[in-house]
């Protein structure tokens, strides 16, 4: 299989680290993977052999994972910047048009360039997206409540960055997202079984960044709304960071919305048979 590795310059003396694979003349797919600040190493693993004959940019958004570090300014690490990057990279890649397929938080930089660009967007797949943070600061509030034993209904405070500091002030913030990303013992295992064997340690700063640029404030959910492109919403309904909410993005663009029953947040590890259908049926149209 073709694969060519390489650093791209996108913006501002910015790199990011780039996996360009499959056949040149089939559709291109780009994945945004999560975090912010994580690695597109676990999805090319997960994804990869759902995605045969189609070409398939693989990408560690800046500052993150297998791109080179930037400075502790928070002006490199905004939502602008991420989208700013993908035009660049379309760019760079001489494509007139693409596929964007994006996973947790990368479903924010993809539907803004959908919004921002329909024109160069043949479709959005969206798997298990994040898009209301202050709601999954919520969520995380109510999961670090159950793991202290304490009653979870509760008043909850308005602020997702004020719930989230009382949150993680008694609880490790991976204790909480663990209980509600992973249906299983074994799906956790798994993921981290992978993770670990990636040998990329990229530097915390994007996610720092993004939370001093106040992450846990921003709901993208009005802005679905003008987004036009056709659009999957793959969400497994044992992720409580992204179900049920993820099925107000479907809702609100018209766009086709697929229940992964007993998957979390890594549908491909829990449920790869109904994964993999959902996947072609999405990618099909």
């Amino acid at each position: 299989m073709r694969e060519e590795i390489d650093l791209i310059a996108v913006d501002d003396g910015v790199e990011v680290y780039l996996e360009d694979t499959g056949p040149l003349e089939a559709p291109a797919i780009v994945v945004l993977h999560g975090g912010p600040g994580s690695s597109s190493y676990i999805l090319r693993e997960g994804l990869e052999e759902y995605l045969e004959g189609f070409r398939v940019i693989y990408f560690d958004q800046r500052g993150g994972g297998r791109s080179p570090a930037l400075p502790e300014e928070p002006g490199l690490f905004t939502i602008d910047a991420l989208v700013s990057d993908l035009f660049h990279l379309r760019d760079h890649l001489g494509l007139n048009t693409w596929t964007l397929l994006a996973h947790g938080f990368g479903a924010v930089p993809a539907l803004e360039y959908a919004r921002r660009s329909p024109a160069t967007t043949e479709r959005l797949v969206l798997i298990n997206p994040w898009t209301n943070f202050p709601w999954l600061a919520r969520q995380l509030y109510r999961a670090s409540l159950a793991l202290r034993g304490v009653d979870e209904d509760v008043e909850l405070p308005e602020d997702g960055t004020r719930l989230l500091q009382e949150a993680f002030a008694t609880v490790e913030p991976k204790a909480a997202f663990d209980r509600l990303v992973f249906p299983s013992q074994h799906s956790r295992m798994e993921y981290e079984w992978l993770a670990e064997g990636s040998t990329v340690v990229g530097a915390d700063t994007p996610g720092r960044m993004f939370v001093l640029n106040g992450l846990w404030r921003l709901d993208y959910t009005p802005y679905v709304l003008e987004v036009r492109s056709a659009t999957s919403v793959l969400v497994g309904t044992l992720d409580a960071s992204s179900y049920p909410e993820a099925q107000t993005v479907a809702d609100l663009v018209g766009g086709r919305l697929e229940l992964l029953e007993g998957a979390g947040h890594y549908p491909w590890i829990d449920q790869p048979y109904a994964f993999e259908e959902a996947l072609q049926s999405a990618l099909s149209g």
